[in-house]
């Protein structure tokens, strides 16, 4: 809900919570990402999508999206291999 209201921050808070109670869970994680993406909480979302890649690495979005946020942080050459990857996949983009 507050995702879709574009209320990022608020919707990282409550998605926190959500994950420290599932975090085996991929989906609210990435969700998460995306908040703080969204939000600019920048090493929040490497931080979750590095999370999300290690318990899932056919998740073809989080590497898009860590590529994104890297570039983002101005660590454009630490982007390159991930969105390398997520062009394997065939995502080219969110």
């Amino acid at each position: 809900m507050f995702f879709e209201a574009k209320d990022y921050a608020e919707a990282a808070r409550i998605l926190r919570g959500l994950v420290d109670e599932v975090p085996e869970q991929v989906a609210p994680r990435l969700l998460l990402a995306r908040s703080y993406y969204h939000s600019a909480q920048l090493r929040r979302a490497e931080e979750e999508l590095r999370a999300v890649i290690e318990q899932d690495p056919v998740e073809h979005y989080a590497h898009l999206m860590l590529g994104r946020t890297l570039q983002r942080q101005g660590r454009a050459e630490e982007a390159a291999p991930w969105l390398r990857i997520a062009e394997a996949f065939g995502v080219d983009s969110f």
